[in-house]
C-alpha cells in the first residue's frame, strides 16, 4: 500500500471515530444500514411519496381497485431474475443442471426461518430460459445451505452462461424479433444485458461462426463504455462493436457496397433512453426520496433527441424499440406521440399484444397532463404560463386533434406494472419505418438554384421555432435539406480528409472532429495479405481455403504482434469506412496469442479459447477427439502425461508435434445419461504431457454439466482444481519448463489478459 493510500485510510478511520452515534451518511453508515437488516441496506429511507402517488392516481395509470396493491408491490424487494444464454449449445445442459440439482436441493429449505421459494420460470420468455426466486443477494451469499447455487451462479455469470438480469429489461430485444442477418444498433447500451440478448440472437445457429448480421453498441458514458465491453465479451462474439458516443447526435456511418460508399441504415435499433427510473422504485429505494416530475420534464427532450435520432438511421421496413424503466407518460407517450407526429406517416406503431403470449400489460395512455414539480398541473401548451417554457415544452402534450391522436394508436404501447407479475415497472414502444423521415425525403434542388439562399428546415407543427432539441441535427441539416441519399454521400466524403489514412489501419477520429473523453485507444490494424506472419499459421493449423485471414487484426502498428483478433467481414466493412467518424472502443474476439517461447516451435501463436468456438470450422490439423474422462483429466489435472489419456486420445496426440492443439469432445446419443453438448478446448502438446488454456470459471463450467461439483474449500485443499493451478499461465512446456521460463510468461501479456485464455484465466473483474 502505498503512502497516500494509508494516509487516506487513517483519515476515513479517524471521520469515523469522530461521526456521532446515529448519523447515517455515506460510507459510514453502510455498516449501520446493513446491521439495520433491510435486505436493501437502505432503513432509513421511509418509502413514501405523497406527490408521486398524487400524480400518478390523477393519470390514473393503474386499473380502478389496484391502486393498494401496486403500492405494495413497489415497497417489496423486486425478486432475484436470471437468464441461461440461449444461443449455446449447452444452454439445454445448463437448464437440466439447474432444474435438477440445484433447484430441486432448495424444496423444503429454510433460512432465518423463511421457507426458500423454489425458483420458478417467466411465464412470458420463451423455452424456460429466464427465472425469478425470491432469493435475495444477501441471503444467497450469507446462507451455508445455498453456497453452492451462489457459487454456481457467480461463476456461470462470469463464463458468460448466465445473466443476472431484471425480469423487464428482457423485454426490449425480444421484441425487436432480431434475425442473424441484421444490423443492430444499441443507442444507450452499457451496462450490456440487452446487448448481450441480441447477440445471442446473432448467434442463433451456432454452426454458422460468422452470421451476416453486426451489433453496434453504444454509450455516451466512457467508463460505461468497458462495463459495456466486459458484458459482451463473455460471449465471444465477432459481430459486436462497442462505440462512444452521445445517441443524440451518433454519427451517420457509410458501408462499401460493391465498391460504392452507401449509407448504413439499420435492420434494428435498441433505444432504451436514459429515464427518471421510477420503475425501478423496488431495486433503487433512492428513488422513493429524489422523486420528482422535474426529472422527467428534464429528460423528454434528450430522449425525443434519441429516438429521432434513432428513426433517422432506420432502414424502411425496419423496427425500432423505444423503452424507459418510468411510469411517466412525460418520457413515454408524449415521446413517442411528438415523434410520430414530426414523422409525417414515415413511422407507426406496431401491434405486438400477440407477440409475448404469458406478459400482462397495459395499453398506452391516450391523454395525460403536466404537472410542475410543486404540484401545478396543465392539461394544454396553451395554459403554460410564459415564465415555464424553458421547463415545459409542446412536445410534452397529447396531440389535441382527435382524428390524428386516434391514428397514432397509441394504445399499441405496452406499460408493464410492478404488481402483475411481480417485476418492475417499464414502459416499451415497438415502432416500424414506413418511409423515409420527412426532412431526409426532399426532392433534389433544380440547377441554378444554388446560388439562392436556402430556405431553413420546417418543423413540424408540435416543434416551436428555434427548437433545436427536437429537430435533426446540424449536421444533418447540412447534409439533408433538400437533397438525397447519394448527395449525402458525395458531400460526407468531401468534409473529410483521407490523404494521411494507411490502408487497413482504423485509428480514433482526430482530435479536432470531435471531443474525446476517457482512455485513447489503440489502432484496429487489419493484417495485408502479404504479412509474413500469417502462412505458418495457415499451415501448422491447415487452415481451410475458405478461412477469411482479411478479417484478422491486430492492435498495433508497430512491434511485434502479440494478439491476433477476428471480426466479422460486415463490422471489417464499418471500421475501413469510418475510421474519421467514430471511436471505437473495443471490437473482435482473440483467436491467436503469441506465445513467447513458440518460436522454436513451427508456429509462433497459440490458440486462444475465447475464439475457439469461431475458428475451429476452419481448423484441419491438430485435433485430437476426447472422452467424457479425458476432458475430467485435463480439467482437473495441472499437467497430466500423454499416458493418462485415453488409448484413442494418446495415439492422435503421441505422433503431433509440440504445439497448440484443440482438444474435441463430442456427446454419445446413445448414452444421453452424459453430457449432450459438444465442447472445443485449447491445449498444449507438450514434450510427454498435455494441457488446456481455459480460464477457470469455464473450466467449472464444463465440471458442474458433467456433474462435478468444485467447491471453494476443496480448491484450496487441492484435491481437484487448484487456485494454483487456477493462476497459472502461458504455454509451461511440461514439468522440465525451467524457473525462469515459468517467470518470463506468467508476466508475459497473453498471461495478464483480462480475458480469458490464459490456463485458469486471470479472474475477470466484476
Amino acid at each position: 500500500m502505498g503512502r497516500r493510500a494509508r494516509c487516506r485510510r487513517l483519515q476515513q478511520q479517524q471521520q469515523q471515530q469522530r461521526q456521532p452515534e446515529g448519523t447515517e451518511d455515506g460510507a459510514e453508515g453502510a455498516g449501520k444500514r446493513h446491521d439495520a437488516g433491510w435486505e436493501g441496506g437502505y432503513p432509513e429511507i421511509v418509502k413514501e411519496n405523497k406527490l408521486f402517488e398524487h400524480y400518478y392516481q390523477e393519470l390514473k395509470i393503474v386499473p380502478e381497485g389496484e391502486w393498494d396493491q401496486f403500492m405494495e408491490a413497489l415497497r417489496e424487494p423486486l425478486p432475484a431474475t436470471l437468464r441461461i444464454t440461449g444461443y449455446k449449445s449447452h444452454a439445454k445442459e445448463i437448464l437440466h443442471c439447474l432444474k435438477n440439482k440445484y433447484f430441486k436441493e432448495l424444496e423444503d429449505l429454510e433460512v432465518d426461518g423463511q421457507k426458500v421459494e423454489v425458483p420458478q420460470p417467466l411465464s412470458w420468455y420463451p423455452e424456460e430460459l429466464a427465472w425469478h426466486t425470491n432469493l435475495s443477494r444477501k441471503i444467497l451469499r450469507k446462507s451455508p445451505q445455498l453456497e453452492k447455487f451462489h457459487q454456481f451462479l457467480v461463476s456461470e455469470t462470469e463464463s458468460g452462461n448466465i445473466s443476472r438480469q431484471e425480469a423487464v429489461s428482457m423485454i426490449p430485444p425480444l421484441l425487436l424479433n432480431a434475425q442473424p442477418h441484421h444490423k443492430i444498433l444499441d443507442m444507450c447500451a452499457a451496462p450490456g444485458s440487452k446487448t448481450t440478448q441480441l447477440i445471442e440472437m446473432l448467434h442463433a445457429d451456432m454452426n454458422v461462426p460468422f452470421p451476416e448480421g453486426f451489433v453496434i453498441a453504444n454509450d455516451v458514458d466512457n467508463k460505461r463504455c468497458y462495463l459495456l465491453v466486459h458484458q459482451a465479451k463473455r460471449l465471444s462474439s465477432p459481430c459486436i462493436m462497442v462505440v462512444n458516443h452521445d445517441a443524440s447526435s451518433i454519427p451517420r456511418l457509410m458501408i462499401d457496397v460493391n465498391g460504392k460508399k452507401e449509407v448504413l441504415f439499420y435492420d434494428r435499433i435498441l433505444c432504451d433512453v436514459p429515464c427518471s427510473g421510477d420503475g425501478t422504485m423496488r431495486k433503487n429505494i433512492d428513488v422513493w426520496k429524489k422523486w420528482t416530475t422535474l426529472n422527467s420534464l428534464q429528460l423528454h427532450g434528450l430522449q425525443l433527441r434519441i429516438a429521432t435520432r434513432g428513426a433517422e438511421q432506420l432502414v424502411e421496413g425496419g423496427r425500432m424499440v423505444y423503452s424507459t424503466c418510468s411510469l411517466n407518460p412525460i418520457e413515454d407517450e408524449a415521446v413517442i406521440a411528438s415523434l410520430l407526429e414530426k414523422s409525417e406517416g414515415a413511422l407507426e406503431l406496431a401491434d405486438v399484444s400477440s407477440e409475448l403470449p404469458g406478459l400482462k400489460w397495459m395499453p398506452g395512455l391516450t391523454q395525460w397532463k403536466v404537472m410542475t414539480k410543486d404540484g401545478q398541473w396543465f392539461a394544454e401548451w396553451e395554459e403554460v404560463p410564459h415564465s415555464r417554457h424553458t421547463q415545459i415544452r409542446p412536445t410534452m402534450f397529447p396531440p389535441k386533434d382527435p382524428e390524428k391522436l386516434q391514428a397514432m394508436h397509441l394504445e399499441r404501447c405496452l406499460r408493464i406494472l410492478p404488481h402483475h407479475q411481480n417485476t418492475g415497472g417499464f414502459f416499451v414502444a415497438v415502432l416500424v419505418k414506413k418511409s423515409s423521415m420527412p426532412w431526409n425525403k426532399r426532392p433534389p434542388k433544380l440547377q441554378g438554384e444554388s446560388a439562392k439562399p436556402r430556405d431553413p428546415v420546417q418543423s413540424s407543427p408540435a416543434v416551436p421555432t428555434g427548437e433545436k432539441a427536437e429537430g435533426p441535427s446540424e449536421l444533418e441539416r447540412k447534409l439533408d435539406t433538400g437533397i438525397g441519399d447519394a448527395e449525402i454521400i458525395e458531400r460526407t466524403e468531401d468534409l473529410e480528409n483521407n490523404g494521411n489514412k494507411k490502408d487497413g489501419v482504423c485509428g480514433p477520429p482526430p482530435s479536432k472532429k470531435m471531443k474525446l473523453f476517457g482512455f485513447k485507444e489503440d489502432p484496429f490494424v487489419f493484417i495485408p495479405e502479404d504479412d509474413p506472419l500469417f502462412p505458418p499459421i495457415q499451415k501448422f493449423y491447415a487452415l481451410d481455403p475458405s478461412f477469411p485471414r482479411m478479417n484478422l487484426l491486430t492492435r498495433t502498428t508497430e512491434g511485434k504482434k502479440r494478439q491476433l483478433y477476428m471480426v466479422s467481414k460486415e463490422l471489417r466493412n464499418v471500421l475501413l469506412n469510418n475510421s474519421e467518424r467514430m471511436k471505437v472502443i473495443n471490437t473482435g474476439i482473440k483467436v491467436w496469442c503469441r506465445n513467447s517461447s513458440g518460436e522454436e516451435f513451427d508456429c509462433a501463436f497459440r490458440l486462444a479459447q475465447e475464439g475457439i468456438y469461431t475458428l475451429y470450422p476452419f481448423i484441419n490439423s491438430r485435433i485430437i477427439t476426447v472422452s467424457l474422462e479425458d476432458v475430467k483429466i485435463l480439467l482437473t489435472q495441472e499437467n497430466p502425461f500423454l499416458r493418462k489419456l485415453s488409448s484413442e486420445a494418446y495415439i492422435q496426440a503421441k505422433d503431433l508435434v509440440k504445439g497448440s492443439v484443440v482438444l474435441k469432445y463430442e456427446p454419445d446419443p446413445t448414452k444421453p445419461d452424459t453430457l449432450q453438448c459438444p465442447i472445443v478446448l485449447c491445449g498444449w502438446r507438450g514434450k510427454t504431457s498435455i494441457r488446456t488454456f481455459v480460464p477457470k470459471n469455464e473450466r467449472l463450467h464444463y465440471l458442474r454439466m458433467m456433474g462435478l461439483e468444485v467447491l471453494a474449500e476443496k480448491r484450496k485443499e487441492g484435491t481437484a482444481l487448484t487456485d494454483e493451478s487456477a493462476a497459472s499461465s502461458g504455454p509451461l512446456e511440461d514439468e522440465e519448463v525451467s524457473a525462469d521460463q515459468k517467470t518470463e510468461q506468467t508476466a508475459s501479456p497473453d498471461a495478464t489478459s483480462t480475458g480469458s485464455d490464459s490456463v485458469g484465466g486471470a479472474t475477470v473483474p466484476r
